[in-house]
């Protein structure tokens, strides 16, 4: 291909674009969507012996036969997360909208990091993180950015809460001159049912992982506000120094929302930085479950995804402030990007509220899905798939070879195969986890494993507003088959 064909500034560029994206698009639908089960079953080995020719060769193949290859060797083997029996992690089925966006914004490839980058898309990121605060009730002076995910927005809300901790209790500009040595006592609280990222930010942010002291969940599995109290007491005896507190709204496994007013009572009571984690649960706002989201309002900051279930395309996330003054813990000042004086004359300034520089204008799928759709056509996809969860779970709890280990939130349904009552938690661990192991090679279903009290369970996440009560049913049937296969070749049920 000549570089005229390989960009979008000629004729013929324009012509080899919309030839390739329509060559691309034909790619998708056939060898991807249109897979009957949601994986080809393929090993890793299998998979590897595929990309035996050279990746980078000599001379090229051509675009089409580029693309060709990509088609019957990636994406038909690819987990089909449009699948409605694909029901293990948080990997939405991403909606058209958010697919025609990301189209837009790859070809238009805007940098969030300057202005003069990216000024409709810096504008526009803008105005929806002032949408999302509104949705979110969060005060006037909010403010906010769009990340990767919630594993950054969790990392940024703790370098945020650390820095201003330390200036104001130790004097210590964290940014310039590193952490003091009182930083060993400080302590971040999050619940025992808080997704990993809490420990992770803890470690990089020089902490340590043991600076997180995990609070105890009730029987629904949420943060109990007494044992925080007690924790706190003790923490204070012990001369450890708690700065932030962590709610979730949405736990990975169960989908639990914490207390979150309660939680926010606590946090001003004993001056912490309030973080709420809404990367899974934060689409409630959307909907006539909103009261479950109580007490986000009063939160210093907070987590949302949209490839969750606002169902667009990986990766897309919002951190957002109570108080956008916050962001000057981690502002800084490039000359070539940012310079001083953009601050005075009034053009906008993103790349001083990330941790990112070069940066995706990922701001462009909600605000395509939100114009599309609306606050109601989008409330309807997340209201149906939480029906659906409730419904699985009634279904599993009548099947006398399910054991239902929780009552569903959201959509994370979790459960075990107990095809005999009298089976120990010991072969009950080892047969579920030999089943999911199997089920990823069968291939008619995708299910997520977790642990409970010790033992191997299976889990639905049934994030997909196209499956129905037949589509469990069926997943439930692969299941079974494959425990009985297990059974049969290691003699699990002996």
């Amino acid at each position: 291909m000549s570089a005229d064909e390989l960009f979008l500034d000629s004729e013929a560029g324009t012509t080899a674009y919309r030839e390739a994206m329509q060559r691309a698009t034909d790619a998708v639908v056939d060898s991807f969507a249109a897979a009957e089960n949601p994986y080809s079953g393929r090993s890793p080995e299998a998979l590897s012996e595929q990309f035996t020719d050279p990746i980078i060769p000599e001379t090229g193949t051509g675009l089409d036969t580029a693309i060709d290859e990509v088609a019957t060797k990636v994406l038909a083997h690819s987990v089909g997360t449009s699948n409605s029996r694909c029901a293990a992690h948080l990997q939405c089925p991403p909606m058209i909208p958010g697919l025609a966006a990301e189209a837009m914004l790859t070809a238009a490839n805007q940098s969030l990091d300057s202005f003069d980058q990216a000024p409709a898309a810096t504008v526009l990121e803008q105005e929806v993180v002032g949408a999302l605060c509104e949705l979110f009730d969060l005060p006037d002076v909010a403010d906010g950015v769009f990340t990767s995910g919630g594993t950054q927005s969790n990392l940024q809300a703790l370098l945020l809460a650390r820095d201003r901790y330390c200036r104001r209790q130790f004097d210590r500009d964290v940014q310039a001159d590193g952490l003091p040595p009182a930083a060993e006592s400080l302590r971040i609280l999050c619940s025992e049912e808080a997704h990993f990222t809490g420990k992770q930010a803890a470690h990089h942010l020089g902490l340590g992982e043991d600076a997180v002291v995990a609070v105890p969940t009730d029987e629904k599995r949420q943060m109990d506000p007494d044992a925080l109290d007690e924790i706190l007491a003790e923490l204070d005896a012990n001369d450890a120094v708690p700065f932030a507190l962590l709610g979730t709204a949405g736990t990975t496994d169960f989908g639990s929302i914490d207390p979150l007013d309660a939680l926010a009572d606590r946090a001003a009571e004993h001056d912490l930085w309030y973080h709420v984690d809404a990367a899974y649960g934060g689409a409630l706002a959307l909907t006539d479950s909103d009261d479950l989201l109580e007490g986000i309002e009063r939160a210093d900051s907070v987590a949302v995804d949209f490839h969750k279930l606002f169902y667009q395309p990986i990766s897309c996330g919002a951190f957002l402030l109570g108080d956008g003054g916050d962001f000057e813990w981690m502002a800084r000042n490039a000359a070539y990007l940012n310079p001083e004086e953009h601050d005075e004359t009034g053009v906008p300034n993103l790349v001083a509220k990330s941790v990112q520089t070069t940066r995706r204008f990922d701001a462009l799928k909600p605000y395509l899905a939100f114009r599309a759709l609306g606050r109601e056509g989008m409330a309807d996809l997340v209201e149906e798939t939480v029906a659906l969860a409730s419904d699985a779970a009634s279904l599993i709890e009548d099947a006398t070879d399910f054991e239902l280990l929780h009552e569903p939130t959201l959509n994370a349904v979790v459960f075990r195969y107990r095809p005999r009552e009298a089976m120990s938690e010991q072969a009950v661990s080892r047969l579920n986890a030999d089943i999911r192991e199997r089920l990823l090679h069968d291939g008619r279903a995708i299910v997520a494993r977790t642990e409970v009290a010790g033992v191997t369970s299976l889990k639905f996440t049934l994030l997909n507003p196209t499956a129905t009560l037949d589509d469990v049913a069926e997943m439930l049937d692969v299941i079974r088959d494959c425990g009985a296969a297990v059974a049969r070749e290691q003699e699990v049920l002996a």
